[in-house]
C-alpha cells in the first residue's frame, strides 16, 4: 500500500451516503441513508489520516480497531477489513447505523479537528459488514471443540446477544431467556425501523441460533421459572435485562388519558412495523395520526418518539426539553433529522402540567420557561424556571421521554441476596462483572444504567470472558479434585 492512497483528506472532501429527502421518508418507516458504493466507501476510508495516536479508537467503547479496517477498506481489501472490524464487535453493522458517532469515534476524529470534516466512520462500518452478509462471509459459529460447561442468559438485547456470541464460539452451550417473543430486546422493540431495520437484528440471531445459541422466549424469570431454576440448570448465569421502567412526570394530570410511557408507544409502533395488530394501536391510543403530540424529554428515545409520530400523521409534533440544544443528551444528528422532518423543538422549556379537557383526556401540556443557572453536581448548568412565564402547547397525546429506571430485580427474582447498588441496578465486582451471587454475572443497562447500545455490547463481551475464566477455574478445580 502507497502512504498516497490514504491521507487523501486534503484532496477529498467529506461525503456521507445519501439522505432521502424529508418528505418521501416523513411517510414511511424506510431507513433515511443509502448505501455506500463500493467507489465510494473506498474513497471516503481513504481521507482517513492514519494517525499515531487514534482518537477514534480511543473514543469507540469497543476500541474498535477503526484506522486498519478504513485501510483496508481504502486499499481493496474488504474481507480484511470485515475481520479486523468482527473481531472487536459482535454487531458492526448495527453500531454502524445507531452509534451517536458524532459523539464517539467521528466526534475524536484528527482530521475533523483540523477543519477538514470527520471520516465517515460509521457509513464505511455498516458498508463493511453489510457487504460481509452479501458476500456469505460472515459463518455461523462453528466452536473448535465442545464444552460440558452451560450459561443461562437472561436478557436477548445487545449484552446478552453479544455474550452469547462469545460463549458459544468458544464452546459453552448456551440458552438464552427473554420475555419477549422476539430476540433483540431493545433493537426490536425500541429502536424504530427508520434507524435500524429489523432484518438487520433477525439476521444476528439467526446466526446465533444456527450456531447453537439456544432461545427460549416468552419466558419471564421470575414468574415462569425462577433464578433458582436457573442455576441449578446451568453452570453460570448472565443478568442482561435491560432498564424498562419508566420514569414518571411528577406533575398534576400526568395520569390523564393521552398521557403515555414512551416505550409503550415504540413497542406498539414496532409491533405494527413487524406485521402485527395492537388493539391499541388500532384503537388510537398508542396512534399519533391526526394528533398534536407533545414529547417530553431530550434524549435518544425521544427523538424516536418525535419521528415515529411524524411517520404516523400526526397533526403537529413538539419536543419540550428544559435544557438547550447544545445540552441536549440526545445525537444532534437525531435533532437535525427530526427538524428536517418538521418536528418543532421547544428548547429551555418544562412541563407543569398536563391540561385536561372537560370530558377527560389530554387538552394541552402546561410549559414553564427555563434558564440555565450554575453547574450543578455533574457539571451541568442546572435548569431554573423563569418566574411568571407558564404557556400552554396543544397536545392531545403526551408522551414521557425521561428515561428509564431497573426494575426491583431482587424481589422479581426473589432472589434477595442478588445486592443492587443506590440506584436499583445489579452491583457487580467491575473487574469480573459478577454480582454478588457466586457464578450471577451482569453486564449492560441493568449494570451501568440507561445508554448506547454499544456500551451494552462491549459489556457482553466483558462478561463472556469473565465467565469463561470462572468455569475454566471451576473445571480446573474438579479436574483436581478427581485426581
Amino acid at each position: 500500500m502507497s502512504q498516497k492512497r490514504m491521507l487523501s483528506f486534503v484532496s477529498v472532501e467529506q461525503e456521507t451516503p445519501d439522505k432521502r429527502d424529508a418528505a418521501e421518508r416523513r411517510g414511511d418507516f424506510h431507513e433515511i441513508y443509502a448505501d455506500f458504493i463500493a467507489a465510494k466507501a473506498d474513497e471516503q476510508a481513504s481521507r482517513c489520516s492514519q494517525c499515531g495516536v487514534p482518537f477514534c479508537q480511543t473514543h469507540c467503547p469497543l476500541g474498535n480497531n477503526i484506522p486498519d479496517w478504513l485501510m483496508l477498506t481504502a486499499t481493496g481489501r474488504l474481507e480484511e477489513a470485515y475481520e479486523i472490524s468482527a473481531a472487536t464487535s459482535n454487531m458492526p453493522e448495527v453500531c454502524g447505523r445507531i452509534c451517536p458517532q458524532d459523539r464517539l469515534c467521528e466526534g475524536g476524529c484528527v482530521i475533523e479537528q483540523s477543519g477538514h470534516g470527520t471520516v465517515t466512520i460509521g457509513a464505511v462500518e455498516r458498508y463493511i459488514t453489510d457487504t460481509a452478509w452479501e458476500k456469505g462471509w460472515v459463518q455461523p459459529i462453528r466452536p473448535a471443540r465442545e464444552l460440558g460447561q452451560s450459561v443461562g442468559i437472561i436478557g436477548a438485547g445487545p449484552a446478552g446477544l453479544s455474550a452469547a456470541d462469545e460463549l458459544r464460539s468458544a464452546g459453552y452451550q448456551v440458552t438464552v431467556y427473554d420475555r419477549h417473543d422476539r430476540a433483540g430486546g431493545l433493537l426490536i422493540y425500541g429502536i424504530p425501523n427508520f434507524k435500524l431495520e429489523k432484518e438487520i437484528v433477525e439476521r444476528r440471531t439467526k446466526r446465533l441460533s444456527e450456531g447453537g445459541v439456544v432461545f427460549r422466549l416468552g419466558v419471564d424469570v421470575g414468574k415462569d421459572i425462577s433464578m433458582a431454576e436457573l442455576r441449578n440448570q446451568h453452570d453460570a448465569i448472565l443478568v442482561a435485562t435491560g432498564v424498562y421502567k419508566a420514569r414518571e412526570m411528577a406533575t398534576p394530570g400526568a395520569g390523564a388519558k393521552g398521557v403515555l410511557r414512551a416505550l409503550d408507544y415504540l413497542i406498539a409502533a414496532n409491533r405494527v412495523g413487524l406485521g402485527e395488530t395492537v388493539e391499541d394501536f388500532e384503537s388510537g391510543k398508542l396512534n399519533a395520526a391526526k394528533k398534536n403530540v407533545v414529547v417530553i424529554g431530550g434524549g435518544d428515545t425521544a427523538m424516536d418518539c418525535v419521528r415515529t409520530a411524524i411517520r404516523q400523521g400526526a397533526k403537529s409534533v413538539t419536543c419540550l426539553y428544559r435544557r438547550d440544544r447544545a445540552n441536549m443528551p440526545g445525537s444532534q444528528r437525531e435533532v437535525a433529522n427530526a427538524e428536517e422532518e418538521g418536528v418543532d423543538f421547544d428548547w429551555l422549556a418544562a412541563p407543569l402540567s398536563v391540561v385536561e379537557k372537560k370530558g377527560g383526556g389530554a387538552k394541552a401540556v402546561r410549559a414553564v420557561r427555563m434558564r440555565l443557572g450554575q453547574p450543578d453536581a455533574s457539571g451541568r448548568q442546572a435548569p431554573e424556571e423563569i418566574p411568571e412565564s407558564d404557556y400552554d402547547v396543544k397536545a392531545d397525546m403526551v408522551i414521557k421521554a425521561l428515561g428509564f429506571d431497573p426494575e426491583d430485580l431482587p424481589s422479581y427474582f426473589a432472589e434477595p441476596a442478588l445486592t443492587v447498588n443506590r440506584w436499583g441496578g445489579v452491583k457487580v465486582d467491575y473487574r469480573t462483572m459478577m454480582s454478588t451471587m457466586d457464578g450471577v454475572f451482569a453486564a449492560g443497562d441493568i449494570v451501568r444504567g440507561a445508554s448506547l447500545v454499544v456500551w451494552a455490547i462491549k459489556e457482553g463481551r466483558d462478561a463472556a470472558a469473565s465467565i469463561d475464566a470462572y468455569l475454566k477455574a471451576r473445571a480446573a478445580t474438579a479436574r483436581v479434585a478427581a485426581e
